[in-house]
């Protein structure tokens, strides 16, 4: 007795442009994991396919080398001819400390590339991509670019504004409020949210808080996901008199996790010395009664390599950048607890909808009982 026949249908096969995006959104991943290690260059990913198979992944390593493209080709070693490389910026073709990721590709034999975006840098600018295809290296851009842009958003504003990209991180109470009356700290959030905000310190280059977070609150500002410690980014306190106790822990753990301080050029020169004994980097900035100027922090930051910036405090700090119109996204997770009406607002002497002239919702995820909503500009 014959079985009967089954027909089943084919399994879809994949288009090109289906396994071209495929392939950046892992390199895409990949370049993620740099995100907070590797300033002051961008946290690049890179994958080298040939025939449908991956050959080699790379990204851009702690303290910005080897770039996420020499990465890929050193593990490739001789496979990577005639493959393809799938890159989230543009290679670079200039001299550095380290040779061109052009010229490393070209000569490993690469025959094409897909890249995402078009480096702002005006040291490459188009001369990447411009050195391989006169090479005859078939080159194709602009694949996920929107993310690409998400992913270097530091290194872009760093090239393009002499800044770091800011992002204004706050927790809020479900009647709007991020503090006690007097300043009192208050848990507003779960762990689930404290998690994810730790997960976001790694990814930073720096956080930012003012003298009144750390005389209220004696943050640590640190990464305290386990095994992740040494991923805590560099601690900045705007500290216009140079008041921070020698025991806070952004002081007692400087051997640890770096803090620096910026202080008004009237702050005491005794406390600077005495900071710096301790290992606190002071840098001096402009004031406008005790109000330092933001837009020099920023640039001063951008010229020590800081790219990425997290804001954490506190409501004048946070006001302060939106007047200023320095805050280029916000990661805002409301709780479904209350403080009451006479509790701190987010952004002191500024309604909340200030922060939303420049903003727009991207994108939102559950957090425990909290729920954390994520702004960009528009």
């Amino acid at each position: 007795m014959n079985e009967p026949v089954v027909e089943t249908a084919a399994a879809p096969v994949a288009t090109p442009a289906a396994e071209d995006e495929r392939y950046m959104r892992l390199a895409l991943t990949l370049g993620r994991r740099g995100l907070g290690q590797t300033f002051p260059n961008p946290a690049v990913g890179a994958v080298i396919v040939k025939d449908g198979v991956i050959l080699a992944r790379g990204w851009t390593q702690p303290g910005g080398r080897p770039h996420a493209e020499v990465e890929a080709l050193r593990r490739a070693k001789k496979t990577a001819q005639g493959a393809t490389m799938y890159v989230t910026l543009e290679p670079c073709s200039h001299q550095g400390k380290s040779g061109p990721c052009a010229d490393a590709i070209i000569k490993a034999g690469i025959t094409r590339v897909v890249s995402a975006l078009e480096d702002p840098n005006p040291e490459v600018a188009g001369q990447g991509h411009k050195r391989l295809i006169d090479k005859g290296i078939a080159v194709d851009v602009g694949l996920c670019a929107e993310d690409a842009r998400r992913a270097h958003a530091g290194h872009i504003m760093l090239v393009s504004h002499g800044r770091p990209h800011v992002t204004l991180k706050l927790a809020v109470s479900a009647d709007g409020k991020v503090g006690l009356p007097g300043r009192k700290p208050v848990p507003i959030t779960g762990e689930e949210a404290r998690a994810r905000v730790f997960q976001m310190r790694a990814q930073s280059d720096a956080i930012m808080v003012g003298i009144g977070t750390v005389l209220s609150d004696n943050p640590q500002l640190t990464c305290r996901l386990p095994g992740m410690e040494a991923r805590s980014p560099v601690r900045v306190v705007l500290d216009a008199r140079l008041r921070t106790p020698l025991s806070t822990a952004v002081i007692a753990t400087v051997r640890e996790t770096p803090t620096w301080l910026f202080a008004s050029r009237k702050a005491s020169p005794i406390a600077e010395e005495i900071l710096q004994q301790k290992g606190v980097k002071v840098f001096r900035v402009d004031d406008t009664e005790d109000r330092l100027d933001l837009e020099e922090v920023l640039k001063v930051l951008a010229g020590e390599g800081i790219s990425r910036v997290m804001v954490e405090g506190g409501p004048t700090v946070a006001a302060s950048l939106v007047a200023a119109d320095l805050v280029d996204s916000a990661a805002l997770i409301y709780s479904e607890k209350l403080i009451g009406e006479d509790g701190i607002d987010p952004l002191e002497g500024m309604s909340f909808d200030a922060l939303h002239a420049h903003l727009h919702a991207t994108g939102s995820e559950r957090l425990g009982a909290d729920t954390l909503e994520i702004y960009e500009r528009a």
